[in-house]
């Protein structure tokens, strides 16, 4: 290459690439909510977008649509998104970018969903809070953090209180770590939704309608959820009343389940202290609703419980014949609940010590009238394998 053309060349990719990350702050007050938006849509790969202490009044979503971007405020109960005043039903903020980090800041009362990602690969949400500050409402966004479509999924130490569908939402996703958030008074306090490849350990999840979910569902662009390992959580007083709107696919999760399983192939829950979910603390079900869709599996298949912590539970479930259910086991019904339906002899599997029942039901849909209780027979585990999951490290390594 001749000497003019080498310069030509690296004019053209010093235009092409920042010559230094830069920090753009923001602080409340007047103007607030458009100087953010326009730092939104004017960052460059690498920039820092700083929130100032206090709280920010917007009467508009906002949305991030920049590679690299780290939106950063000084604490989730210091800089405060409140969208209390928000037009319209969309989200609070929307990421559609790459190796984006969320951290430390709040969003108050959102109309929709609190943060969504979708197909916003390599994101981190740390130290975020997400509350309807009005208590549960079926008026509520449906989602607190929700990343969608994405690889590369880190959310942790964070705050979502009062979602009317799941605290914490991770949909069609893989390579996934959900670790040291607190979720209560949601429906669903984590949900892993169609997703492989998931850890969700050490987090608490307390007064939602149901703690952990796992579910896979037909009808969207990703199938064939599994590999999750639920993991050293606090699943506990899930107690509050079920406020999803009508016609929600979590309006029928019951009433005080601690872990509900849908439908999801390889699902190992170990480790977990579960005490007072009044339905059950851990039940294991097929997808019993009508659907098209050739790639579904409705059954849950490759479930193993391993070693937990079992407290008081079971004892006032939201079932259908809950009188004879309770009666036949003797006042409370057993940490570990499968409605029986299998697609053959791979449903679930317990390890030694562990108290399990079958309903014994045959087809999806059945009936709980025509239940017919029993411990379950499979040969307990005293050991198994399971894939590795979880996020990269290198979104661990973002926040040090």
């Amino acid at each position: 290459m001749n000497r003019i053309a080498l310069l030509a060349a690296l004019l053209v990719s010093a235009a092409a690439t920042p010559l230094a990350a830069e920090t753009h702050r923001i602080e409340p007050g007047e103007g607030a909510a458009t100087r953010l938006q326009e730092a939104l849509i004017l960052a460059e790969p690498g920039d820092v977008i700083e929130l100032g202490e206090g709280r920010f009044t917007l009467t508009d979503g906002l949305s991030l649509d920049v590679d690299g971007v780290t939106v950063r405020g000084a604490g989730m109960d210091k800089s405060i998104l409140d969208f209390t005043g928000q037009q319209g039903a969309g989200e609070g903020l929307l990421v559609t970018s790459d190796n984006v980090t969320l951290r430390d800041f709040a969003v108050e009362n959102p109309k929709g969903d609190g943060i969504k990602s979708k197909g916003a690969d390599m994101i981190v949400y740390s130290g975020i809070r997400v509350e309807w500050t009005g208590g549960p409402k079926a008026t509520n966004g449906a989602y607190g953090i929700y990343p969608v479509e994405s690889v590369g999924v880190l959310v942790t130490n964070s705050v979502v209180t009062g979602a009317s569908d799941a605290g914490i939402y991770v949909g069609q996703s893989r390579d996934i770590t959900v670790s040291e958030n607190i979720v209560t008074y949601n429906v669903a306090g984590i949900e892993i939704e169609n997703s492989r490849g998931a850890l969700v350990i050490n987090n608490i999840a307390s007064r939602n309608t149901g703690g952990l979910l796992v579910f896979d569902l037909p009808g969207l662009p990703v199938m064939n959820g599994g590999n999750v390992i639920l993991r050293e959580n606090v699943v506990s007083d899930n107690d509050t009343p079920n406020f999803a709107p009508p016609g929600n696919i979590v309006a029928s999760v019951r009433r005080g389940t601690g872990v509900l399983v849908m439908a999801n192939d390889g699902v190992l829950i170990e480790d977990n202290a579960f005490e007072n979910n009044p339905t059950a603390h851990v039940m294991v079900i097929a997808y019993v609703q009508k659907f098209d869709d050739p790639r579904y599996n409705p059954y849950a298949r490759n479930v193993i419980v391993g070693e937990n912590a079992f407290g008081r539970g079971g004892d006032d479930p939201q079932l259908d014949g809950k009188e004879a259910l309770l009666a036949a086991f003797g006042g409370a019904l057993p940490p570990v609940l499968w409605d029986g339906i299998v697609e053959d002899d791979n449903g679930l599997r317990i390890a030694e010590g562990v108290t399990g029942w079958t309903l014994n039901l045959k087809t999806p849909g059945q009936s709980m009238a025509e239940a017919q209780p029993g411990p379950l027979t499979l040969t307990p585990l005293e050991s198994w394998e399971f894939p590795e999951v979880g996020a990269p490290a290198a979104l661990e390594a973002r926040l040090k």
